[in-house]
């Protein structure tokens, strides 16, 4: 079932480790099938060495398993809920690479404040509000996708295609599996050089002017960069 997304899914899986987003198995991705609603998900706790793409979970978006005969990430609840209120979600990534996972500890948006976060990221890339304690001793999986829905549901998704959740870490998204492990790749980026810009000098400011054009020549409707 779904053999080429499975393989998609499995590879984009693997590159998590060759752009080094995540140590031992601190990471997922995922993918859906608008047309039967079917997702694609790494199976819970296995090894990124020892994975094939036959171990990939099929679930439905209650998060039931349809396919597979491994229990799906542990994740896949926030996974759900993300695909359900965001329809051009095509590909989901959670990982806990370094800088970003360093924000969202600190429990800070990473702020727009060059043109690399400007090419993918239209506006800061927000962190969430606290978990509440009956959030967390809930369905906590489903709740901590609550969260970055009620974060982002006032943004453009696609043009905000990640959002740290508050003490754990970067989610990230795009229109397909290699897409959303892309915008991670670039989130954890544009972490570390904020990072680093904003120790060299607190009182930074960023160009407005800058934002806007290098967010639109490549998603606005006069987008010219690439072929």
């Amino acid at each position: 079932m779904l053999e080429s997304l499975k393989e998609e899914v499995y590879r984009a899986n693997l590159d998590l480790v060759k752009y080094g987003l995540v140590v031992f198995t601190w990471g997922n991705v995922s993918a859906i099938d608008r047309n039967t609603g079917y997702v694609i998900i790494k199976p819970s706790g296995v090894s990124y060495e020892n994975m094939k793409t036959a171990d990939m979970v099929v679930v439905d978006l209650d998060g039931a398993v349809v396919e597979g005969h491994y229990k799906p990430s542990s994740d896949t609840p926030t996974h759900m809920m993300l695909y359900k209120f965001f329809p051009d979600i095509g590909g989901v990534v959670h990982t806990h690479s370094t800088y970003a996972t360093a924000w969202a500890q600190a429990g800070m948006d990473i702020p727009n404040i060059g043109t690399t976060h400007s090419d993918y990221f239209h506006e800061a890339i927000p962190c969430t509000n606290d978990m509440t304690e009956q959030e967390v001793n809930g369905d906590y999986e489903r709740e901590t996708g609550n969260v970055i829905v009620r974060c982002i549901r006032t943004l453009h998704a696609m043009h905000t295609p990640g959002v740290l959740v508050k003490n754990h870490g970067p989610f990230a998204w795009g229109k397909d599996a290699n897409d959303a492990v892309h915008n991670a790749v670039v989130l954890e980026q544009v972490a570390k050089m904020a990072y680093i810009a904003c120790n060299l000098n607190p009182q930074l400011t960023m160009n407005p002017f800058l934002v806007e054009k290098h967010f639109n020549r490549k998603h606005g409707k006069q987008a010219y960069y690439g072929q």
